[in-house]
């Protein structure tokens, strides 16, 4: 199977298997909370899910703004988003996957294999034609069983051992990379010594959906991230690193993510800060 085929699932693909009556859960990934979401335009039969509520931990300190959610926790709302372990999972949001991706490496952190995004998000999909609802999906209770550890992860240390003894490649945006003076009481500014800059725009199209497999292997294979050696990911809060993750995987690279990222590095003192446009 291309590689690309287990991690991305187009718009009209999935029409058709919606269409079709296929078992699916579908995902929107945005912020229920928020009254202009309820009755916002989503994909039909979507549920809803939050992403600072449900795809992560209350954060703080070296354990990042968004660290991995419990098991248990995650566990409890798989069940009321309706997953089961023998049903495809399809993620969206409508910002490029940028987002969306954050659910589909904890799902895969959280042992489920049949976990796809939706290429190009929610824009695609109306780019296509496809209906649209305004009231989220209410399914019936699931019966899935997580279990963590099915995604490789980084800490603090490791990231630092990737960027010095393999490929670390940081997805913030270039500034954010760059770095450079903050007022008195910031956290620091900059990256992770030895990372490479690789933001997550750079893996998309205008249109918003992923590059070609030719295009992607390029683009990473220019910044060592060919597989040939160990592998790593961070970025701010571990959002947009799940996006490389993704892109990676799709074309058969493999990479860790560091979840706590930047917002857990620059937040212990002892940790040294590069600033400026190289790895350092």
């Amino acid at each position: 199977m291309d590689p690309r085929d287990t991690v991305f699932i187009t718009a009209a693909a999935l029409g058709r298997r919606i269409a079709g009556g296929a078992p699916l859960s579908v995902l929107a990934v945005r912020n229920p909370r928020l009254p202009e979401h309820a009755t916002a335009p989503r994909i039909p039969g979507a549920v809803d899910i939050d992403l600072p509520g449900e795809l992560a931990a209350p954060g703080g300190g070296t354990r990042g703004s968004r660290p991995l959610p419990t098991i248990e926790a995650l566990q409890r709302d798989a069940i009321r988003w309706g997953l089961r372990p023998e049903v495809p999972v399809v993620l969206y949001d409508h910002d490029r996957c940028l987002t969306a991706a954050r659910g589909w490496w904890v799902l895969r952190w959280a042992g489920l294999a049949q976990v796809l995004l939706l290429d190009g998000g929610f824009p695609a999909w109306t780019a296509a034609g496809l209906p649209v609802a305004t009231i989220p999906g209410a399914p019936p209770p699931g019966a899935v069983t997580l279990s963590p550890g099915h995604m490789p992860v980084l800490d603090a240390d490791a990231a630092a051992a990737m960027a010095r003894d393999g490929v670390l490649l940081d997805t913030r945006i270039r500034g954010n990379y760059i770095g450079g003076a903050v007022a008195p009481g910031q956290p620091p500014r900059g990256h992770i010594p030895g990372s490479i800059s690789a933001p997550a725009a750079d893996a998309l199209t205008e249109a918003g959906t992923f590059l070609d497999a030719e295009t992607l292997r390029h683009l990473f294979g220019a910044l060592g991230a060919d597989g040939a050696r160990p592998l790593g990911v961070t970025c701010g809060a571990g959002i947009s690193a799940a996006h490389g993750v993704a892109a990676l995987a799709s074309i058969g690279v493999t990479a860790a993510m560091f979840p706590g990222s930047w917002s857990a590095w620059s937040a212990d003192p002892a940790r040294p800060v590069a600033v400026g446009g190289r790895p350092g």
